[in-house]
């Protein structure tokens, strides 16, 4: 399938006739991508948007509808300009092969501004001729190309990207879309169709009260079969509205924080934090006073202390000298008379007298030639000055600096709780900000409160219709086989059972297949768009969920937590990626803002590695930080580019314009 021209004739900010050529060749030689760059605003949506109306009409999935009634929603989407004489057109042109050969269809829809019956005018041309049939039957034609399911794993925006990305798995919306795209509900749906036929070759041998009891009951499974897809319907529009709540309410919460209001809301607790912050600030000055009431001050003279300590030890060293100069004196008249008594030779004790003579005199000459004993310290009160100097004094000082220390921690605590309480929100505005966050957390509980009910709807619709069909099973289980008199009637029965046990092994044997496949596709897809190729060695998928797992180079888990915002991008568009590749489909991509998260890397990889190999045919709708000058270059040079557009919209006239070329 390729798209070769979008006309919109005013339909949204477009006013008159615009036409988009989107044929990814020029001059027979072929280019996938077809840019198409647009600021904020300027109506590169609308462009998704107007090829999604085109292909499904009032089924549509376009981002603006939100749970208006389709026909409010064309109404909504006439240019404001336009008379009550002038109409709404899209017109989408594509090429796809039918019957065997490649034929050219136009789809246009056309509405007034108030449409009649709230419905649009759907007109095929095949080939360049209206086709009726083709016309009334168009729902079921596009279903077999381009099933509405599976239409935004190719027709995506950053958004969805972004919600793939940070979801753990992927929601009941998408997987369903992805056992259409790998074709894995064909087996389901065979299933279900066999039990159809069953039923019907059942009925066929029951009598009429039997059959009118599983018509009656066929008839409310079928009741509650459209219950439910209005349910679902009614699911998609109230989670629209969930999530829109949920972003208003970030959004309120964020406000509220920014401009004071958590601060105000914590107003009394930071007041008693700062009185009691007062309060230990004043107990830590205390302490520092009773410090400074000890020897502490002795610090600003400890050259004092130290030359003291000196002085002490020297006069307690002259003290001691003193004690012992009468003891030693003593001695030596002891000695000398000793030596009288031993009869010894007059010159001998004439030396020992001299000997002891100059000693005595040397200990004489230094008790002369010490300082003056002005202390007059004894060596107790020595020991008690050196205990103050090494270590009273010390300890004192590394108590001081601990305190203060703390004392100045306590003051800066106060100051940036003042600080904070400074940015408080007044009364007033507390008030409103808390009042609008309250507003929002009530719109997200009621929309939570009706996501949960629909889905509670659905799910007891879905058991109502279960219990219906086994209430048919059970009554078709109870006639007896002498009542099935039509031999083939009866083998075809026993044997539809053998088949679904078949069919079920199959289906089983398909998904294992399909999922290995797309492991392999999602692992090589996603390290190929990695800069760091090394970081991801292996990727699985869960069979029900399709929740992705992640594995390194040396086999061990992966938290996806770990991966960046891009990382976590890059992943899900390698998932889309590979989900295309595997479904073998040969399907347009169209992306609109796709860059926005991601890093000069990442982006760059994007750029060179999946937009070129995305498909035959890529439509990229970006503005001009996502696709800037580098990036242009690159794609330009690479010839991956076959037309470029640019969407111009006037701020005053309200309109857009379509140009050929991008921003530079």
């Amino acid at each position: 399938m390729i798209f070769t021209e979008l006309v919109l004739e005013n339909f949204g900010a477009y006013a008159d006739r615009n036409i988009i050529n989107l044929r990814p060749d020029n001059n027979g030689v072929v280019h996938p991508i077809i840019l198409i760059g647009g600021m904020n605003g300027g109506g590169k949506t609308t462009l998704i948007d107007a090829i999604r109306l085109a292909l499904y009409g009032h089924r549509a999935q376009c981002s603006s509808r939100n749970h208006l009634s389709y026909g409010d929603f064309l109404t909504q989407l006439a240019n404001n300009k336009i008379t009550s004489g002038q109409v709404t057109n899209i017109e989408l042109s594509f090429e796809h092969i039918h019957e065997n050969h490649w034929q050219e269809f136009k789809i246009i829809r056309s509405w007034n501004k108030h449409p009649q019956e709230g419905k649009d005018s759907l007109s095929v041309i095949r080939e360049g001729t209206y086709d009726p049939i083709l016309e009334e039957n168009w729902d079921e034609y596009i279903e077999a190309i381009l099933p509405l399911g599976i239409s935004n794993l190719f027709l995506f925006d950053g958004e969805q990207v972004k919600e793939l990305a940070e979801s753990d798995e992927p929601s009941p919306s998408v997987i369903e879309a992805i056992n259409t795209l790998l074709g894995l509900e064909l087996s389901k749906k065979l299933a279900v169709d066999l039990d159809v036929l069953v039923s019907r070759k059942q009925k066929s041998l029951t009598s009429k009260e039997q059959l009118q009891t599983i018509e009656e009951l066929e008839d409310k499974i079928y009741h509650k079969k459209q219950e439910i897809e209005i349910r679902k319907d009614n699911l998609i529009t109230v989670q629209s509205s969930l999530k829109k709540a949920q972003q208003k309410l970030a959004r309120t919460q964020n406000k509220f924080c920014k401009e004071g209001g958590r601060i105000a809301a914590e107003s009394n607790q930071l007041q008693e934090k700062i009185k009691l912050l007062d309060k230990t600030i004043e107990e830590q000055r205390e302490k520092l006073k009773n410090i400074a009431g000890t020897s502490l001050p002795l610090m600003l003279v400890s050259d004092l202390l130290s030359a003291a300590v000196i002085q002490g030890q020297q006069e307690v060293k002259i003290h001691k000298f003193q004690q012992a100069k009468n003891i030693i004196a003593e001695r030596d008249r002891k000695l000398l008379t000793h030596l009288q008594k031993e009869t010894l030779p007059e010159d001998t004790i004439t030396k020992v007298k001299s000997f002891i003579f100059q000693e005595n005199q040397y200990l004489f000459n230094s008790l002369q030639s010490q300082q003056a004993n002005y202390l007059d310290i004894t060596e107790e009160e020595l020991q008690q000055l050196i205990s103050l100097q090494k270590d009273r004094i010390s300890y004192q000082k590394q108590s001081a600096t601990e305190t203060m220390a703390k004392l100045q921690q306590l003051k800066l605590e106060k100051e940036q709780a003042e600080s904070q309480l400074a940015t408080a929100a007044s009364p007033e505005e507390y008030k409103k900000l808390d009042d609008a966050v309250k507003k929002a957390q009530k719109e997200v509980n009621k929309s939570q409160r009706s996501y949960l009910e629909e889905q509670h709807k659905i799910e007891t619709l879905v058991k109502e219709i279960e219990q219906n069909q086994q209430r048919i099973k059970k009554i078709l289980q109870q006639y007896s086989t002498q009542a099935i008199d039509n031999l083939e009637e009866e083998h075809l029965i026993k044997t539809v059972a053998r088949v679904q046990d078949t069919l079920k092994i199959f289906s089983e044997k398909l998904t294992l297949k399909k999922l290995n496949k797309l492991e392999t596709e999602v692992t090589e897809c996603f390290r190929y768009l990695l800069h760091k190729s090394n970081l991801v060695h292996r990727v699985s998928i869960e069979t029900e969920t399709y929740r992705i797992t992640l594995y390194d180079p040396q086999g061990q888990l992966l938290p996806k937590q770990r991966l960046s915002a891009g990382e976590k991008q890059l992943l899900a568009i390698a998932f889309l990626w590979s989900l295309a590749r595997v479904s073998g489909k040969n399907l347009p991509v169209a992306i609109d803002t796709p860059l926005g998260r991601l890093d000069s890397s990442h982006r760059s990889n994007l750029i060179q590695r999946y937009f070129p190999c995305a498909s035959h045919q890529v439509i990229l709708l970006s503005t001009d930080t996502e696709i800037g000058k580098e990036e242009i270059k690159i794609l330009r040079l690479e010839g991956a580019i076959t037309r470029e557009y640019l969407l111009q919209y006037s701020q005053e006239q309200h309109q857009t314009k379509i140009t050929a070329g991008y921003f530079w």
